[in-house]
């Protein structure tokens, strides 16, 4: 196993010295196979520093940004797995051995993030050092993590290279979060690894502070866009954060709004414009209320900044509210993605789509399920709904639900009948089927087995129109571009469902559903449903 460090590097002549020694004395140096600087637009000593070094190659890259950087840095390393830090780190002497160690344990695992230490003695960098163990506290307990920022950071250099390359250099902020929910959402598996540590210089005082949160909210804005659902929670964020952020603009809201109460009464002065003035201490003292774990926290490791945390806190969220606000009022033009998602305001119309179309659905099974389970009992032993296990969105398994339409040792006729080593296979389905019943048979001529799945579009799980929810053992063959397909949820119905139903080979389904991904709009939801229709009519309904 190689192993390459790459290092972004912009004006850090103060820092890069330090960075370089360290990794110098890595544990695991035997394995270190090339440290890589990527000057990127450096005007002061960093490029002669870094020359001092020996076996360190400084490359150039103009184009400003860390993601560019970074991608120059993966353009030319050589590793099988490629390490990231930052100028300004200095990382622990087992820091390298550390954050391999679950790539090398865990072949399912592509990437890994670490922790920070520091050793300053300004108490906003205190706070700041506490706040991410905050945050490091919310991802011990997970298994998977869907969140990793570069300072610490170690990816396979293939899964790198077959995932568009890398960074979005778009991204010129956070664009470490945009490449891991992108991995992410295409069912890659992360890992924290919190022994995998480095020393970092965090922003010292109130100024760098408040403009560092106003620009991570700016692109976090940005990269919800892309991935909605990180809006609603990533494995990273606590989510007391978010109830933070609306108390302490409800707070400064109702602040401004206090002088303006005589001429509120004045012209209207039927309404109780009294109670306004109560609104101001009630947030203030709710935003404070919400503090109380992270002083809990704080207190045993400095008092001092546990004292302070209220107010540092309230700074916090007004930097990150003010910056995501502005980002979502201002946003950058990255709308013409390269990326398959579907995200913004398309999201949120599909899940509304969704919602209202599983309702409707929901109502007509419930009518129809005494009579089809009536049949399905007076053909066959077996319970009424069958039930399988399925890959969804981000790679997540959920359980399917089907009115069933086979006998009940179907499973085994199955391990029988079907050999799925070979992904080209016809869809796995047989003609005449032996394992399927004539009642069977009738609910999926008319796709009426299917109608259970409208719980699983009204749960979240899976969408009116989607791509084919596949079955795990057919998810593990995937190769890297297939997974692209795992960055949206499984529909009902589909491309694939109104371009041959099941007798379309795998990559034909791969191709059909990787373009209605990549060109998403509303409209081709609709238009999809409506197809839907007559398919079903001429028994090609989905399956």
């Amino acid at each position: 196993m190689r192993i390459s460090v790459v290092i972004p590097a912009h004006n850090a002549e103060n820092s890069i010295a330090q960075c370089l020694t360290a990794l110098e004395n890595q544990t695991y140096h035997h394995f270190l196979h090339e440290v890589i600087v990527v000057d990127n637009n450096c005007t002061d000593r960093t490029a002669e520093i870094t020359q001092t070094f020996d076996n360190v190659t400084l490359i150039q890259e103009s184009t400003p940004g860390a993601g560019a950087a970074r991608n120059a840095g993966i353009s030319h390393a050589s590793g099988d797995i490629i390490c990231f830090t930052d100028a300004d780190c200095a990382p622990v002497a087992s820091w390298l051995e550390e954050v391999c160690r679950p790539l090398e344990n865990n072949p399912e695992i592509v990437a890994t993030k670490g922790t920070y230490l520091t050793e300053q003695s300004e108490i906003t960098a205190r706070f700041v050092q506490i706040e991410y163990e905050d945050k490091y506290d919310l991802l011990l307990p997970q298994t998977y993590i869907n969140f990793i920022d570069t300072y610490s950071a170690a990816y396979r250099r293939d899964i790198l290279v077959a995932n568009d390359g890398g960074f979005d250099e778009r991204f010129t902020y956070l664009e470490d979060q945009e490449l891991s929910f992108r991995l992410a959402a295409r069912g890659y598996k992360m890992a924290f690894q919190p022994a995998a540590k480095v020393f970092h210089l965090h922003s010292n005082t109130l100024r760098k502070y408040f403009r560092k949160k106003y620009l991570i909210a700016y692109w976090k804005a940005q990269v919800v866009r892309r991935f909605p659902q990180r809006g609603v929670k990533d494995s990273h964020t606590p989510q007391v954060m978010k109830i933070q952020m609306g108390l302490i603009m409800l707070f400064w809201a109702s602040l401004i709004a206090l002088p303006l109460l005589p001429v509120l009464r004045a012209m209207m002065p039927q309404l109780p414009w009294g109670w306004l003035s109560i609104f101001t201490p009630l947030f203030l003292l709710s935003f404070i209320a919400t503090t109380v774990p992270f002083i809990r926290k704080a207190w045993p490791k400095d008092r001092l900044v546990a004292i302070a945390s209220p107010f540092l806190l309230i700074v916090r969220a007004t930097a990150l509210s003010i910056g995501y606000i502005w980002g979502v009022l201002n946003p950058k033009q990255l709308d013409t993605e390269k990326l398959p998602t579907i995200g913004g305001i398309h999201y949120l119309l599909k899940r509304s789509i969704d919602v209202f179309g599983a309702t409707i659905g929901l109502f007509f099974t419930i009518l129809l399920s005494p009579f089809i389970a009536i049949a399905i009992k007076s053909e066959s032993r077996g319970p009424i709904i069958f039930t399988q296990r399925r890959i969804g969105q981000e790679g997540e398994p959920f359980t399917i639900y089907k009115f069933r339409s086979m006998y009940e040792d179907a499973e085994k006729r199955l391990d029988q009948l079907i050999d799925i080593e070979k992904l080209e296979e016809p869809a796995f389905k047989i003609k005449g089927d032996p394992r399927i019943t004539k009642v069977g048979a009738w609910l999926r001529r008319w796709s009426l087995d299917e109608l259970p799945q409208f719980w699983n579009v009204f749960k979240g799980d899976m969408s009116l129109v989607g791509p084919r929810p596949e079955e795990a053992r057919i998810v593990e063959l995937y190769e890297d571009h297939h997974r692209r397909r795992l960055m949206v949820k499984p529909g009902m119905s589909g491309p694939m469902q109104i371009n041959g139903r099941g007798d379309l080979p795998f990559h034909e389904r791969i191709r059909y559903e990787l373009n209605y991904i990549e060109n998403y709009t509303i409209l081709s939801d609709l238009q999809i449903i409506w197809k839907t229709i007559p398919a079903i009519i001429k028994g090609r309904g989905a399956h």
